[in-house]
């Protein structure tokens, strides 16, 4: 079978940083899907995979990268009991196995659901990552209301215009009722996180505690971090209130000055969507439930999907454009690519 992988971890500019391949189509284990993949979505976490290593690591057998997609179910495994062959379903999948950019892809049935109604696969190849993120990190890590309760209370979402930051500004508006303040540094950023439904649009160049101030929101009970957290660390201090949570999903490089948190007695949590499937916990098939959730809200229209851009079809040469974009920070929605040559 066709698929995009690499033996080399290599700057993107580099030809062989993703190759075309072909590679043997994998049998489904008996929890698996065995998926025909229709589209696919790029995301940070694949650059940061598949860039450079300190010790310069060779791979023997290619490593095949993508944590979003969407397709056909062909086959599926002996414990499967929810799916079936023809089904439509999207899912991120699992960090520790093999990705996405394959024409086929095996997928524990626990992390899969069917894509909404109303979409075709880009658009639900756009979804599942993001929207796992973001909900995990407003409902599980924060343990905001998903119904509500805390409706009224506020969130700054920093870095809010990408993928995650675009699904998050949608669930706090939508079905926490929360006023969401969200950052963006470009008129375009500002003018996309405003359509996601964002109250108050503020610029994180600049220290987001006076950006907050100067809108006359000097505290906000939650902050969900999706950008530069050593950069931001002490200006989300001072902006917490006194017993507020604070969530962020990006590596920081430093130690973190947690003690500046001790005074408030803040919350602080780290989200990472493959969490429960690299470790296989109990509540595994949460991401399931979510996903059909998440389904659920697009096909009533409570949320849409974020594709900014899609390309045909996939191959190694659109997917080093994509990951080049992603690596300008400065992407806007989700980059998707469909079909096969």
């Amino acid at each position: 079978m066709k698929a995009v992988g690499l033996f080399q971890y290599l700057p993107i500019d580099a030809e062989e940083s993703l190759l075309d391949l072909q590679i043997d189509q994998p049998e489904p284990g008996p929890r698996d899907l065995l998926v025909a993949v229709k589209a696919i979505a790029v995301n940070p976490v694949d650059t940061k995979v598949r860039a450079p290593k300190p010790d310069a690591i060779v791979e023997t057998t290619p490593k095949i990268l993508g944590w979003d997609a969407a397709g056909e179910v062909v086959a599926v495994g002996s414990a499967v009991e929810n799916f079936g062959p023809g089904d439509q379903v999207y899912y991120a999948g699992d960090i520790t196995r093999p990705g996405c950019y394959s024409e086929f892809q095996l997928v524990d049935a626990r992390l899969a659901a069917r894509i909404p109604r109303t979409q075709d696969y880009s658009a639900a190849a756009a979804l599942p990552l993001t929207s796992l993120t973001a909900w995990e990190a407003l409902f599980d890590r924060l343990e905001i209301s998903s119904t509500g309760k805390d409706a009224g209370k506020s969130i700054l979402i920093i870095g809010a215009a990408g993928g995650v930051g675009s699904m998050a500004i949608q669930l706090a508006r939508a079905l926490a009722k929360l006023n969401v303040i969200a950052t963006a540094s470009r008129t375009k950023s500002s003018f996309w996180v405003k359509q996601m439904g964002a109250s108050h649009v503020v610029n994180h160049r600049n220290p987001v505690d006076e950006e907050l101030t100067d809108i006359g929101i000097p505290e906000v009970d939650y902050i969900l971090c999706l950008a530069d957290t050593d950069q931001h660390f002490p200006a989300m201090a001072n902006a917490i209130k006194p017993q507020g949570k604070i969530c962020c999903v990006v590596d920081n490089k430093e130690p973190l000055p947690l003690n500046l948190l001790k005074p408030k007695s803040a919350t602080f949590v780290w989200e990472f969507m493959f969490t429960r499937s690299q470790f296989a916990t109990d509540d595994m098939d949460r991401q399931g439930w979510i996903l059909e959730q998440i389904a659920e809200l697009v096909d009533n229209e409570t949320l849409v999907t974020t594709v900014s851009d899609t390309v045909e079809p996939i191959s190694a040469t659109n997917l080093r454009l994509a990951h080049r974009q992603l690596e300008t920070g400065r992407t806007i929605g989700k980059l998707v690519l469909s079909g096969w040559e």
